[in-house]
């Protein structure tokens, strides 16, 4: 079916288009029959705008008529549901585009649809109560990951070449792993968040691209980076074109390799294979690799990243509030959801203050650790995709989680955190450290294992040095290729 397209990357759609060998239509409509022939299975799209689409007049840019999906959380496209996958909000149709998506429009892209996301993209699998579960097209058992996990299954199954995410704890290197699939969190005031909003989670969350190359990655941030008026982060500009890094391979790098679960406690062979793997191809390219890994508290940062995050959804909740006109419901939102907006309304101003600092020193304590190495290397997740419905709530669990939020009392409240801790950070323990430190961080697909599932690898760069980082997955993208393996048909 239409070969050609998936064939080619973004990067070289726009080509084809430019020079006139396909036309618009064409390439838009081969992106449509293939969401229309499989997402029946896959639940990746949620909300289809196709004739729309067709309708828009074209936009004269690097990606001119280039099909395009957008996560429907924090992307805010004008005349469509932004729902983030939870019933209370899924009549709310913002009026304006928010600034990435208007950086996204005005470099040509084509946006089709919106994709599936875990109910306000807190969780590491994407299997929303409202929406039902997004499917792994590696193996349609398994989840994509999460929370960017439709972007990713729609990017996995050939919908589009590349799709929007948002990162707030591992969202775009989560399931660009379990995907097969390039995914790279910029760093901290990178990507613009406004303007409805300046930052998200307390400045946890980046948002860019889900891509099979790293070309396409690159070309899509050259689009999209620096901050607009009234941001409250940025990051120094490049000296060129993040696309220019991709071709140029990089000096001979002191890397650090630490296949130690970060915050959690367990490793699957396949995941450590995976990264011990990547530090073989490493050294064979140059590169000196050493285990290392680097200093924190672990209890205290995870505790840090949860009560930030609580925090962060209690506050976007009473703005949501505002604009619905009413608090949630007991049915509007999950359990789970409930559970964390509770542990954030009891969370006191200081105690929040001090988790704060506790990151920015996470932060300051990476520094020197990064003046010894130029990467590290860790696993991006604990073990391969994951079955759906396995880190669902058993029946007991969400027992609990009734009493809890009928009874939000802070001590148990307490409890219920730490068990959250274990439960969920376990699967997903290498991606938050740098959430919360602000810096950049990429799965690149350079594993399988023996079930032809996608292991991914995580590389971390000094904050700010995302042309690093595309220098070498530019040069690991042409020592071990991925760009021809595909899910089963």
């Amino acid at each position: 079916m239409n070969d050609w397209y998936e064939a080619h990357d973004a990067v070289g759609l726009a080509e084809l288009l430019r020079s006139g060998q396909v036309s618009r239509n064409e390439v838009l409509e081969a992106a449509i029959r293939r969401i229309e022939d499989r997402d029946a299975e896959l639940n990746a799209v949620v909300f289809r705008r196709f004739e729309e689409a067709l309708a828009e007049p074209p936009v004269d840019g690097p990606f001119s008529g280039v099909p395009f999906l957008l996560k429907d959380l924090r992307a805010r496209l004008s005349g469509t549901p932004t729902t983030a996958s939870s019933r209370y909000l899924q009549h709310f149709v913002p009026t304006a585009d928010s600034t990435l998506v208007a950086r996204y429009r005005a470099a040509g892209l084509v946006v089709l649809g919106k994709t599936n996301t875990p109910e306000f993209g807190l969780v590491a699998v994407t299997e929303p109560v409202w929406r039902g579960p997004t499917r792994n097209p590696w193996d349609p058992e398994r989840t994509p990951g999460g929370s960017s996990g439709g972007s990713a299954a729609a990017v996995a199954a050939g919908y589009v070449p590349a799709a929007h995410g948002g990162d707030g704890g591992g969202s775009i290197r989560i399931p660009a792993s379990a995907c097969g699939l390039f995914g790279l969190r910029p760093s901290r005031g990178r990507n613009p968040l406004g303007p409805h909003m300046g930052e998200s989670w307390f400045g946890l969350v980046q948002e860019h691209v889900l891509t099979r190359t790293v070309r396409d990655s690159a070309a899509l941030l050259d689009v999209t980076a620096g901050p607009a008026p009234g941001e409250p982060f940025a990051v120094q500009a490049p000296p060129r074109p993040f696309l220019a890094d991709v071709e140029v391979d990089p000096q001979p790098l002191s890397v650090a390799l630490c296949t130690t679960p970060l915050f959690g406690s367990t490793m699957h062979p396949d995941a450590r294979e995976a990264a011990e793997s990547a530090a073989a191809l490493l050294e064979s390219l140059g590169h000196r690799v050493e285990p290392a890994c680097p200093p924190f508290d672990r209890d205290l940062l995870v505790e840090a990243y949860l009560r930030i995050v609580a925090t962060g959804l209690a506050s976007d909740l009473e703005a949501a509030a505002e604009v619905i006109g009413r608090p949630p419901g007991p049915d509007d939102i999950e359990p789970v959801s409930r559970l964390l907006v509770n542990i954030g309304r009891t969370t006191r101003g200081d105690e929040l203050a001090r988790l704060l600092t506790t990151a920015h020193n996470a932060a300051a304590a990476m520094g020197p650790f990064f003046e010894r190495y130029d990467v590290l290397v860790t696993p991006t997740l604990a073990r391969p995709p994951v079955r759906i419905g396995e880190l669902q709530p058993s029946r007991r669990d969400q027992l609990t989680l009734a009493v809890l939020n009928r009874l939000p009392v802070r001590k148990l409240l307490d409890l219920a955190l730490a068990e959250l801790a274990g439960e969920q950070m376990d699967p997903v323990p290498n991606t938050m450290l740098f959430n919360l430190t602000g810096q950049p961080a990429m799965s690149v697909p350079l594993h399988w294992n023996a079930d032809g599932l996608p292991i991914g690898v995580q590389f971390v760069g000094r904050f700010g040095d995302e042309p690093l980082l595309f220098r070498l997955a530019g040069q690991l993208e042409r020592a071990r290729p991925w760009f021809d393996r595909r899910p089963p048909s």
